[in-house]
């Protein structure tokens, strides 16, 4: 009785009185589980996932696991998440709630077709849930499945017409037409938006506006929402700038720190500024026989992270980067390939890393992984700026605070064009620069050039990256399921007066535009 008013108090927000109930119950597993639930639901996640560890080793049941996968991704464990999931699906729970959360764990470690059942089954035990309802639609979109994520977001904007996470989702699974658009219903939305939801319906109507050729609208109504977006974020070009110093200043350091034991596996490491190409080089490469894509991987911020034992709350700063500058380098090589591991499903292939933000960590990875090969994409600086701000990045990632204002954009990528500098002349022809634009001019010779760069052999399938399924989990997603186009080579012509100042920025700093 007390276990099950534990769980009606839970329910209720009720977590003093929750805790209370759930304590009356240890020693027996159901009260731990609930005991850990209400930690997590109160920050304390080291003791949320002390309390679950001892309610699953009572009583393994898949509920009690999936809400420990869950946790054990939130302080990045992502093997141990893996491990409970693989047991919780044995015997999988029965509650929406807890498939929900197995499908959640399975997208976050990257297996989208893995989640896709759980979400399913989710929605089948509660459809009136838009949460699931949108957890379920947004797996459809990154496999593929544009029907029937477009249906799953209309049933849940029936009756939830401002869910601007819908809308904006929606909006992105397909370009648009004249015939057939939401416009009318976007604008109304936005107008009744407010904060994170205004930017989201204001990012959606934007993009439906530029695929009618509606473009000098779709740029305002981007200028307005993230300029009000911009003013409550209070971020600092100068904390960026700071990190680009320290990436330099810590170089030599790295540069002769020991190298112990050195790993043996080949990675592929794509970077570069976002929305360059990153996810198309990253799809060539997946078509090929040899090699699967694991996504975007943060693993290797992770491992110079927890080389550097610095306790600051951010993966990347100057403090971590002078620390790990000590460290073995073979160590942060042989930490990255563990944690990488938790996301191949074909460890006899080579695999792909694509995290742009990688480029920091460019010098770290020639040496720590000396088998690697580090592409990095290029793009005309004008046309980057442009594509980082009419994308809208995860709102709750600090990362990408500077993508919300052109001229922040524009400090950024001078940053980028620094650093690749720097890697350009300490580590001649480690990197393989490849141009956005070359690619689009020349797709079989530009693969040539990346394929050969990566000690691969030729394959025709390559060529028809499109063709070859997969799951694709970033704003690109559509893109790159149809041929190489040429629509976006030089678009910043279409808005040279909205972008004179950058274009004044980076001719004041030698960046050429052309």
């Amino acid at each position: 009785m007390s276990a099950a008013a534990a769980r009606a108090a839970l329910e209720q927000g009720d977590f003093e009185g929750a805790a209370r109930l759930a304590a009356g119950c240890l020693p027996s597993a159901e009260g731990a589980f609930l005991l850990g639930v209400i930690a997590a639901e109160q920050g304390r996640i080291g003791e949320a996932i002390r309390q679950i560890e001892a309610a699953v080793a009572q009583n393994p049941r898949g509920e009690y696991r999936a809400q420990l996968a869950r946790l054990y991704t939130l302080v990045r464990r992502d093997g141990d998440a893996a491990a409970q999931l693989a047991a919780a699906v044995m015997d999988p729970p029965i509650d929406a709630l807890s498939r929900d959360t197995i499908g959640c764990v399975y997208a976050r470690l990257g297996d989208h077709e893995a989640a896709l059942p759980h979400f399913e089954v989710a929605v089948r035990l509660a459809p009136e849930n838009d949460q699931f309802v949108y957890n379920q639609a947004a797996t459809l979109s990154f496999l593929g499945q544009v029907e029937a994520a477009e249906a799953a977001l209309e049933t849940l904007l029936a009756r939830s017409p401002d869910d601007a996470r819908a809308h904006h989702l929606l909006a992105g699974l397909r370009k648009q037409g004249e015939d057939r658009n939401h416009i009318a219903r976007l604008e109304a939305a936005t107008r009744r938006a407010r904060g994170p939801n205004r930017l989201l319906t204001g990012y959606a109507l934007a993009k439906e506006l530029e695929d009618i050729g509606r473009g000098e609208e779709a740029l305002a109504c981007l200028l307005e929402v993230n300029a009000e977006h911009r003013a409550a974020l209070g971020y600092d070009p100068a904390g960026d700038a700071a990190i680009v110093d320290a990436v330099s200043g810590s170089w030599p350091a790295f540069a002769a720190a020991p190298v112990t034991d050195a790993p043996s596996d080949a990675p592929i490491l794509i970077i570069g500024m976002p929305r360059t190409g990153t996810t198309l080089v990253d799809r060539i490469l997946a078509a090929h026989p040899a090699v699967e894509s694991v996504g975007e991987l943060q693993v290797l911020p992770l491992a110079v992270k927890a080389a550097s034992g610095t306790r600051s709350r951010t993966v990347l700063d100057p403090q971590t980067l002078h620390a790990a500058a000590s460290a073995d380098l073979g160590a942060i090589g042989r930490d990255y390939c563990a944690r990488a591991a938790h996301h191949r499903r074909m460890p006899d292939r080579r695999f792909v890393d694509k995290f742009p933000g990688n480029f920091h960590y460019a010098g770290i990875a020639a040496r720590a992984l000396p088998n690697a090969a580090i592409v990095c994409l290029r793009r005309n600086p004008m046309d980057t700026v442009l594509a980082n701000f009419r994308n809208l990045f995860a709102i709750n990632s600090r990362y990408y605070d500077y993508s919300y204002d052109l001229l922040d954009i524009a400090a950024y990528v001078a940053g980028f064009e620094r650093l690749m500098a720097l890697w350009r002349t300490v580590l001649p022809g480690r990197i393989l620069e490849l141009r956005y634009e070359d690619i689009v001019a020349d797709q079989e010779g530009a693969t040539r050039r990346l394929l050969a760069h990566c000690g691969l052999d030729w394959s025709d399938r390559c060529l028809d990256f499109h063709a070859q399924g997969g799951a694709v989990s970033t704003p690109s997603a559509a893109q790159v399921r149809r041929p190489i186009y040429r629509d976006s080579v030089a678009r910043w012509r279409r808005h040279e007066a909205v972008l004179a100042p950058v274009a004044a920025y980076f001719a004041e700093r030698g960046i050429a535009i052309e």
